[in-house]
């Protein structure tokens, strides 16, 4: 009995000492799943004391208190235990699953790692109140809310948005950082500007309140039904007092940061109606007016004009294609220009938007712009409208008359047009053909057969003298060097005498064509051009000294011309005289 007790001694000293070796690193967190606008705690917890403690970089969230670090030791039934934590405060920057990585700890010259933990952040929650707490007193006294115009629009009919931030006067607000945008998915969005704005005191609640607009936003919806749209979330900084006062009796405040909310919003988007929509109709809605106009009535064939077709009005400007014209087939038309003139403000898009198309009659004769219509749905009475402009007849008074001007193209005396025709009515009768032979030819045994089967025999021995020369011609590194260097120069003396009448671009380009043929002459490089080297080596060609001169004193009106007024007359004497110069360069180098 003695021994049994004695063994379950030694057993239980040996799990305890064991127990004790088994040293433990983990993270623990407050929630994995939680709403933008909460917080989280995240603990390091060992039960051996370590060094050189590193904690992840926490991407995604901002640390808003902590490291607080806690120590502690028991004894219990003779057993030893030991406790140290690191704690971290976090705040979420945006909403989606985030990872909070691994830390890392030195106990007894190892390294101990935690494992990752996933982290899923939400749009805002509702968060318990306490009144005693600080952010409960910043919570009812800071509201973000969303205006909408009008939640139940048509199809493409502007709604607007507008975020106001209401502060009480009891709090003051530092900073404010935006960390949850909305889309406007289902929806063609634009913000307006929002600078300028001022503070308003106002009341919210029945109690007095100060407001700005913090942003706004002009949408069309491009889809019926009921959209969704996103709630903004905004994070701020704010100083709220506390029941505590200084020495004067004045309350003292704490900051505290808060995460709030404008919510999301639901609009419900009316269809537009089917009855009575016309066949034409691209989705123009609002209140437009169409003009149709011609820079000029009566010209010369060949001589272009402009046909612009203008929209303009309040309503969807930049969502809708403005109708074609229709122009008989003896007008050239070119690809319509499109420009707008759009402005957008709280009550929506304002202005015009045009296409001008360029048109060049061919021929003598009177044609006509035939009317054009446009559709759109009236916002006002509910109802699809329809616009049309006026026939314009454009007068071509000299130019070759078309065959068919006469009776296609002229305006009838009882004021009726004539019917235009295009090319996919009748063509024009042929006055010129081309005849071919009934009588079969046949290839073989002409002159063009045998040509063809001696010409590889006679292009081998040409194929041979050329392939000789140009491999003689590779061969010669010195002689494609200089080649390539006259290339070059005339290629700049070029580009100079382009430059004729422009000073910088012509002397930079005379000066790298003057540099280039003495590279080919003289084999040197650019950076050993000075004028007493150059004056050496041209000697030693045996150039003439006037030569030289010239040379040298053409590379110092280069230089002189970035800082002194050069007129066109001096320049095409320097361009003569550096061809001049060259030339004679070439004739008496040796």
């Amino acid at each position: 009995m003695k021994l049994t007790k004695n063994i379950s001694i030694i057993v239980l000293m040996l799990v305890s000492s064991f127990a004790m070796a088994q040293v433990k690193f983990e993270a623990k967190v407050s929630k994995k799943k939680l709403g933008v606008n909460e917080r989280l705690s995240v603990v390091f917890e060992m039960n051996d004391d370590g060094d050189n403690f590193t904690p992840p970089d926490f991407n995604n969230f901002t640390v808003i208190g902590g490291p607080n670090i806690s120590q502690s030791r028991q004894w219990v039934n003779g057993v030893k235990s030991y406790s140290k934590t690191y704690t971290y405060f976090l705040a979420p920057k945006k909403r989606g699953t985030f990872t909070i990585n691994q830390a890392t700890i030195e106990i007894k010259g190892e390294v101990y790692k935690t494992a990752t933990i996933k982290v899923e952040v939400t749009a805002a929650v509702d968060i318990p109140k306490d009144p005693n707490d600080p952010n409960y007193v910043a919570s009812e006294n800071i509201h973000l809310v969303a205006e909408v115009s009008n939640t139940n629009p048509y199809l493409n009919e502007a709604i607007t948005v507008v975020y106001k931030l209401y502060i009480s006067p009891k709090i003051a607000a530092d900073n404010v950082n935006e960390i949850d945008t909305p889309q406007y998915n289902d929806f063609w969005s634009q913000s307006l500007d929002r600078q300028n704005e001022k503070i308003v005191n106002t009341t919210y609640n029945g109690e007095d309140y100060r407001y700005i607009i913090y942003k706004k936003a002009v949408l069309y919806p491009q889809k019926s039904g009921k959209l969704k749209i996103e709630p903004l979330t905004l994070n701020v900084t704010l100083r709220v007092p506390t029941n505590r006062r200084d020495i004067f009796g004045s309350r003292l405040m704490t900051r505290v940061n808060r995460t709030i909310s404008a919510g999301s919003k639901t609009i419900n988007v009316k269809a537009l109606p089917e009855t009575g929509r016309p066949v034409d109709f691209t989705g123009a809605v609002g209140d437009f007016s169409l003009d149709v106009t011609a820079s000029k009535k009566e010209l010369d064939a060949t001589e272009s004009l402009q046909v612009k077709v203008n929209v303009k009005g309040k309503g969807n400007l930049k969502l809708f294609k403005l109708p074609k014209i229709s122009l008989p087939s003896s007008l050239e038309v070119y690809e319509p220009e499109h420009s707008e003139k759009v402005r957008t403000n709280l009550s929506g898009m304002q202005g015009s938007i045009s296409d001008s198309y360029t048109v060049v009659p061919q021929f003598k004769g009177k044609y006509p712009i035939p009317s054009i219509s446009f559709s759109y749905f009236d916002l006002k009475t509910k109802s699809y409208k329809r616009l049309s402009s006026d026939e314009i007849i454009i007068d071509v008074v000299n130019g070759p008359s078309s065959s068919n001007t006469n009776s296609d193209n002229a305006v009838v005396s009882n004021n009726k047009q004539a019917v235009v025709l295009n090319s996919d009515q009748f063509a024009f009768i042929k006055t010129k053909t081309n005849f071919t032979s009934i009588t079969p030819t046949y290839f073989f045994k002409t002159n063009s057969f045998w040509m063809m089967l001696l010409l590889p025999f006679l292009a081998i021995p040409i194929a041979i003298v050329v392939r000789n020369k140009k491999a003689s011609r590779d061969a010669d590194v010195y002689g494609n060097k200089i080649r390539k260097a006259d290339r070059l120069a005339r290629k700049y003396l070029k580009g100079a005498k382009k430059s004729l009448g422009q000073k910088e671009a012509f002397y930079i380009a005379l000066e790298k064509a003057l540099h280039n043929y003495l590279k080919a002459k003289l084999h040197i490089e650019t950076s050993d051009l000075s004028k007493d080297k150059i004056k050496s080596l041209l000697n030693n060609k045996q150039v003439e000294e006037a030569a030289i001169n010239d040379f040298i004193g053409i590379l110092e009106n280069c230089e002189l011309a970035r800082y002194t007024p050069i007129d066109i007359v001096t320049m095409q004497e320097d361009y003569q005289k550096a061809a001049k110069t060259i030339s004679l360069i070439d004739k008496q180098a040796r």
